[in-house]
């Protein structure tokens, strides 16, 4: 199949002449079957590569909280929006008996990042941050749909230096995300496709939040088994 052809069957009524009001229906429904099968193997695929790989980096992340650390997430456009997202999932559990966690986005303060990159660049607009909150043990997650971004891959090298644990989220094949020495556990949607990708994102990181809060659960109840 040649792309033309696949992006033809995604988009099946942008080619071709006027339809009806039918048979726009029709393209548009088996455009929304398909859309939909494509992002549940996307999934599928990603999650049968990636098993080990989560469950390592909920243990990460898990030790950041155990050692009384903090989280930091970013991202640019969508993926701040999945940065904004998976800090609010720890900060605001939504399962009862869960304790809120320490999460900060840092593409939230919109006066840092447009002082940081009006007077010194956009690629410092996290470093920045991290500088001024970062501490040994606190953990750091960032999300690339194509895991080239600039700021993030100065973040995670600060990051690094800082002591930080860190985190990415990427797509495609990673990147210089995948390949960076700074960033020990990266999770990679193999996609071509921006939308599967970040589908893809918020289903692990949702599964992250869940493994975290079960390891730590774990450890409160080996504390309560001790001390009877």
């Amino acid at each position: 199949m040649t792309a033309t052809d696949a992006l033809q069957g995604l988009y099946p009524f942008l080619h071709g002449g006027k339809r009806s009001a039918e048979q726009m229906d029709l393209a548009l429904l088996e455009s929304v079957r398909q859309k939909a099968d494509d992002s549940i193997a996307t999934k599928q695929a990603f999650f049968a590569a990636n098993g080990p790989a989560l469950v390592a980096a909920a243990r990460a992340v898990a030790t950041v909280y155990r050692n009384n650390g903090r989280l930091f997430t970013m991202g640019n456009g969508g993926s701040s929006c999945d940065a904004q997202h998976v800090a609010v999932e720890f900060q605001h559990p939504v399962t009862a008996g869960r304790p809120a966690l320490t999460a900060v986005n840092l593409g939230a303060d919109t006066a840092m990042l447009t002082a940081v990159g009006n007077d010194v660049g956009f690629s410092h607009v996290f470093v920045r941050q991290l500088i001024a909150l970062a501490r040994p043990g606190d953990g750091l997650i960032g999300f690339s749909t194509s895991g080239n971004s600039e700021n993030l891959l100065a973040a995670f090298a600060k990051a690094k230096a800082l002591g930080v644990t860190t985190l990415g989220f990427c797509g495609g094949d990673g990147g210089r995300m995948a390949s960076s020495a700074d960033v020990e556990h990266c999770l990679v949607v193999p996609s071509a496709s921006i939308h599967r990708v970040q589908e893809a994102h918020v289903a692990a990181y949702h599964i992250l939040w869940d493994l975290v809060h079960t390891l730590l659960a774990d450890d409160r109840g080996h504390v309560r088994s001790n001390a009877t």
